[in-house]
């Protein structure tokens, strides 16, 4: 089955005093976006990295627990096998990029000849996914010339354009502007549609709210709270974990010691206007 299932994860890196992540249980289902939250320094990307195979095969230390992916236990498969099921994203686009293609088209179809995928299968597959993810413009553009939220959009269609059911996605927006955020999600958003695995690190809770299925925080390596957005978002515990709120729920709290009275605890731009309105029309009538 096409999901994710981690028991009982503990990992320690070389030479730490303490595990980075403890004792960690979570399933992420078939075509869920799994949003993963937390200050820094929670082992939000140590956990990314234990779901592709990198711990501890390529940073050593010592893990114990079990991480299923599509079924395949990844501690047991070889890394080259692991990324034919899981495609990574990584938080700066810049490291994403390879360095040799000359082309934006050429960077799409660089994976794909590395596979052995025949020319015009490459061609079919790359075409189709720069007009999926509207980045046709930038067809001859050397990668490196374009900016950073152009950057990391064509770095999601290089990882969408191989084909792996299982993307894990760390802070792609991290170093973007607003509109360059919005165009990542817009990839994000396709790739859920696609029926897509998405496991995504990421500060923005804006978008987390309006796009995950499931999120999880992370404090000091554990799993601190886990549900939907709402449920998460709506706790007054969540800040205790250093987590920022959606800009919608800040409102409504601002709203409410306003006396504005609201059924509920909105996360997103639409629940927070249909909220609002119907408080003033509540007010209007009494």
């Amino acid at each position: 089955m096409d999901s994710i299932q981690i028991t009982n994860l503990t990992y320690k890196y070389p030479l730490a005093e303490e595990p980075v992540l403890k004792n960690i249980s979570l399933h992420v289902k078939k075509g869920e976006l799994c949003a993963i939250i937390g200050a820094n320094g929670s082992g939000k990307t140590t956990l990314c990295n234990a779901i592709r195979g990198f711990v501890p095969k390529f940073y050593k230390g010592e893990m114990t627990g079990e991480i299923l992916v599509n079924g395949k236990d990844v501690q047991k498969e070889e890394i080259g096998s692991t990324a034919l099921d899981i495609g990574f994203v990584f938080q700066n686009p810049f490291t994403q990029i390879s360095g040799i293609a000359k082309t934006v088209f050429e960077e799409l179809a660089y994976g794909l000849e590395n596979m052995g995928v025949e020319r015009e299968v490459i061609i079919k597959r790359v075409e189709e996914t720069m007009k999926m993810t509207k980045i046709e413009e930038f067809r001859e553009r050397n990668p490196f010339q374009l900016s950073g939220g152009q950057q990391q959009r064509v770095a999601l269609a290089a990882i969408l354009v191989m084909g792996q059911p299982v993307l894990v996605i760390d802070e792609p927006t991290s170093q973007l502007d607003p509109q360059s955020t919005d165009d990542v999600f817009e990839v994000i958003k396709l790739m859920k549609n696609m029926g897509k695995t998405i496991v995504l690190v990421e500060h923005k809770m804006e978008q987390i709210a309006e796009y995950a299925d499931h999120v999880i925080v992370l404090d000091k390596g554990e799993i601190a709270m886990e549900g939907t957005p709402k449920e998460v978002f709506s706790n007054p515990l969540c800040e205790k974990y250093h987590t920022r709120l959606p800009q919608c729920t800040k409102i409504f709290r601002e709203l409410k010691n306003m006396g504005i009275e609201m059924e509920g605890t909105p996360v997103t731009v639409e629940e927070t206007v249909h909220l609002i309105d119907a408080a003033m029309k509540n007010r209007e009538r009494t």
